[in-house]
């Protein structure tokens, strides 16, 4: 053999060996370090056997014979497939959901189930039928966080021995089948139509409520209306009928004094130097002799009214002033007369008594006058 293929063959071999011997160290190298992410933790098993969780970062492991098994620390979602379900109340829906888990003890999750997910997926799934099963059509329709209660409590427990933690679960959609949908349909269509016809009947009772309201606030105010003209008119006639009582009384006197005055002329024109008297006529000229007789006549302050007797002032209708006067007083001290209505029957009153006062003045002078025509030497 020749000595330079020999040595070639040699010098080959050697670097065949080292680039060999450089691989496995490498390979062991690779081997014997573990990166875990921040988020994660991973289980080792040296053998088959574990030996303990790897924390984030690089860690030293035996090469060749470990193994590592990832589990993500972050909160998870598992969405639980459509399940059917009967009601308490017989009727079919179905329901979907999703669970929020997290994994706290990666021991346990890698010890005590086989597939932590499936695991947690399938008892969410049975525990979801169970919860309808137990509830009512209606409360599953509109009971969704009693239904979502329930479910993370019949999960706590269970999930606890895996070293899971349920956070949350939420039922995205209940439906009930498609007959008792078309039945719940009518049925709200049905209430919809009472209440309208309840809306309608009560706005309508209400309407003929403030309808017949306004035509008895109506009635009153044209009753009372009513009532005040005729209390008015009433008014008007009793002051009249006062008025004219009362200028017959002051004017009752001096007719009668005229007609005396107007007697005693006659008789004066006479030619007999005897003269009868009446009674009524001597009293007369006896009460007013001493305006008659001319002495102190610039004294006499006025002519004193006398008494009618009964008949006079029931064909005047005197004997009725006092009651007629008590009615005007209760009547204006009623509240259906207003503060100007007051005022201008004040006013009223004041001018008349006042004309009434200057009209009986004005007979007092007249008769005056004609007393003193009347005296001899005049």
């Amino acid at each position: 053999m020749d000595p330079i293929s020999l040595q070639f063959g040699l010098g080959f071999g050697l670097v065949s060996v080292g680039l060999l011997f450089l691989l496995l160290v490498v390979v062991t190298l690779w081997q014997s370090f573990e990166i875990v992410d921040a988020y994660e933790k991973k289980t080792l098993t040296v053998f088959g056997e574990y030996r303990k969780l790897l924390e984030p970062g690089i860690n030293l492991i035996p090469p060749f014979v470990s193994r590592t098994y990832a589990f993500d620390m972050r909160t998870q979602t598992l969405d639980v497939p459509r399940q059917e379900a009967i009601t308490r109340d017989n009727s079919p829906v179905t329901a979907d959901a999703v669970v929020y888990i997290k994994v706290m003890d990666a021991k346990k999750a890698f010890l005590e189930v086989d597939d932590y997910k499936k695991a947690v997926s399938n008892l969410a799934q049975t525990t979801l039928r169970a919860v309808l099963g137990d509830m009512e059509l209606d409360d599953t329709l509109s009971r969704r966080d009693q239904i979502n209660d329930r479910i993370n409590e019949e999960l706590d427990e269970p999930t606890d021995e895996w070293g899971i933690r349920v956070e949350a679960v939420e039922v995205r959609e209940v439906s009930p089948s498609q007959e008792v949908q078309r039945a719940m349909e009518q049925q709200t269509g049905a209430e919809r139509r009472r209440r309208a016809m309840i809306l309608e009947a009560q706005g309508e009772r209400r309407s003929a409520i403030e309808q017949a309201e306004g035509d008895k606030q109506s009635n009153i105010i044209r009753a009372q209306g009513e009532k005040q003209s005729q209390i008015l008119e009433a008014q008007g006639d009793a002051i009249s009928t006062v008025l004219r009582a009362r200028s017959a009384e002051s004017m009752g006197e001096r007719a009668i004094i005229e007609r005396g005055m107007e007697t005693l002329e006659a008789i004066g024109k006479g030619e007999s130097t005897t003269f009868v008297l009446p009674q009524e006529l001597t009293s007369l000229v006896g009460r007013y002799g001493k305006a008659l007789s001319g002495s102190d006549v610039q004294q006499m302050e006025g002519l004193e009214s006398l008494e009618f007797d009964e008949e006079t002032e029931k064909m005047l209708g005197l004997e009725d002033i006092e009651s007629a006067l008590e009615q005007l007083d209760t009547v204006a001290d009623s509240d259906l007369r207003t503060d100007e209505t007051r005022d201008a029957d004040t006013a009223r009153d004041v001018d008349l008594a006042r004309q009434e006062e200057e009209e009986t003045r004005e007979a007092e002078r007249d008769i005056e006058l004609e007393a003193e025509s009347e005296r001899p030497g005049t």
